[in-house]
């Protein structure tokens, strides 16, 4: 059967999830279940680590086509695919195994399958291919995976078309909504919320002592080890300064971040008028989710909303950028463009890597990017953006990653 023969009824969206295994995937797949009558999944991708818990999710969604980045975890899945029905007690022939693909250019192979909304929930760097093939496919592409629009900018922008990708982050979906409210002569700032982490009011000398364990104790927010360390390192609010930008075309000079504790004001919009309209919820990721999968529309009870018969205390702070430098520097490297930010990313994700192993300390994170962009930017290497190319993209992410591994080595 084809996938064009097995298509959805009327007003059902089909969907593709990338890394389905993860955060992002799992709360999707749950918002799926819980709304059988607008959402079907077609297609599954993960890493491959966790082979048990995608062969559940096969056997629950029934897509067409699911692959594994690892190509040695095909026959892992195939046999947890076997295992899983055995044990859901069903008998030979008694489900339909999907195409099953396996190697690392497969979950792009995924993202241009036929489909409505392709869901990039892929961890870092590693989603820019996917995230060029679903929109070389035409697909709507929600996304989760910042890291593919920030290193691959220029690109990225020149294959969408207008409103072909729809944020998922919950402060660029948070500014999606808000933006609603005014026309774009209207507008005179964003403002991105920062929940600060873990170590909000610390100075820079009190992180020094900081251990993996602390930095990956996030107080709102559950999320994988990459996530939440750059959110301890505010690395991840200055990713999102550079999204902002490229999403809503707003120069730098006009987006702000604000430190905001309770995590319940997801970002804001300042007009020309003086009004600020602020999105507001839980800090439940399953909201944005669903709105990235039913834009325009909204999935009704996506996730639980405030209880507005308790009282709330919401604070906002200004951002120390003495303590925690991160932000000021995705702006130079924003504002840079080219390369330099695949150059911030692929040495951030190499430190993060190397202060949870235990070989670099936490303020060293962003010291460590900031040199190694210094050396990028100072050298010839650094393309344009009008010129830049996906080898470039490539080759610059390469380069932050091999001097990041030779500045941490010890």
């Amino acid at each position: 059967m084809t996938p064009d023969e097995n298509a959805a009824p009327a007003g059902i969206r089909d969907v593709v999830i990338l890394g389905s295994t993860g955060s992002i995937g799992t709360q999707a797949i749950d918002v799926i279940r819980r709304n059988p009558g607008r959402f079907r999944v077609t297609g599954l991708a993960a890493g491959g680590g966790r082979v048990d818990l995608l062969a559940a999710q096969v056997l629950d969604l029934r897509p067409e086509v699911v692959a594994v980045a690892k190509g040695s975890a095909a026959e892992d899945l195939q046999l947890a695919l076997y295992a899983e029905a055995q044990k859901r007690g069903f008998s030979s022939g008694g489900y339909r195994l999907p195409k099953l693909l396996a190697g690392p250019g497969t979950i792009a192979e995924v993202a241009a399958w036929p489909c409505d909304v392709v869901l990039n929930g892929v961890d870092g760097a590693a989603g820019l291919a996917s995230t060029l093939a679903a929109l070389d496919a035409g697909r709507t592409l929600a996304l989760a995976n910042k890291e593919s629009l920030i290193i691959g900018g220029p690109l990225v922008k020149q294959r969408a078309k207008p409103g072909q990708i729809v944020a998922v982050d919950s402060e660029h979906s948070a500014l999606a909504q808000c933006l609603r409210a005014g026309d774009r002569g209207e507008l005179r700032r964003l403002v991105v919320t920062a929940s600060g982490g873990p170590f909000r009011g610390r100075s820079r000398a009190d992180l020094e002592d900081v251990t993996p364990e602390q930095a990956l104790a996030h107080p709102t927010w559950s999320m994988g080890p990459l996530v939440t360390v750059n959110s301890a390192t505010l690395v991840n609010k200055g990713l999102e300064v550079i999204e902002a930008h490229l999403l809503y075309d707003v120069p730098f000079d006009r987006i702000e971040v604000v430190v905001h504790p309770q995590s319940a004001v997801h970002s804001m919009v300042e007009f020309t008028d003086g009004s600020t309209i602020a999105q507001a919820g839980p800090p439940d990721m399953r909201l944005p989710i669903a709105l990235g999968l039913a834009w325009p529309g909204r999935v009704p009870d996506a996730a639980p909303s405030i209880d507005w018969t308790r009282a709330h205390t919401w604070e906002f702070f200004p951002l120390d950028d003495e303590a925690f430098p991160s932000v000021r520097l995705a702006r130079e490297v924003g504002e840079a463009g080219g390369t330099a930010p695949a150059v911030y990313n692929g040495a951030n994700e190499e430190c993060v890597a190397a202060f949870l192993a235990g070989t670099l300390t936490f303020p060293a994170i962003v010291d460590t990017v900031a040199r190694v962009v210094s050396e990028h930017m100072s050298g010839t290497g650094v393309s344009t953006p009008a010129a830049l190319t996906l080898d470039d993209v490539l080759a610059a992410d390469a380069w932050a990653r091999a001097r990041a591994r030779e500045l941490t080595s010890g």
